[in-house]
């Protein structure tokens, strides 16, 4: 039976949690940061654990996280 692969991509954007969740950070910090406050940019610095219907198919691409 061959090995099953890990989706590298996924890989690096994803931690695993100690309850087995998985954590992800927040999108919209990249550019065009003048327009948004700094509460705003402050909240997007926090990583925040993957939605529940993500969940399933982001743990089928990392089987070994």
């Amino acid at each position: 039976m061959p090995k099953m692969k890990t989706c590298k991509s996924a890989a690096k954007r994803f931690k695993k949690t100690g309850t087995g969740k998985l954590v992800r950070n927040k999108a919209y910090k990249s550019h065009i940061l003048t327009k948004k406050s700094p509460k705003r940019k402050r909240n997007l610095r926090k990583s925040t654990v993957t939605d529940a219907t993500n969940a399933k198919v982001m743990k089928r691409a990392l089987p070994y996280l």
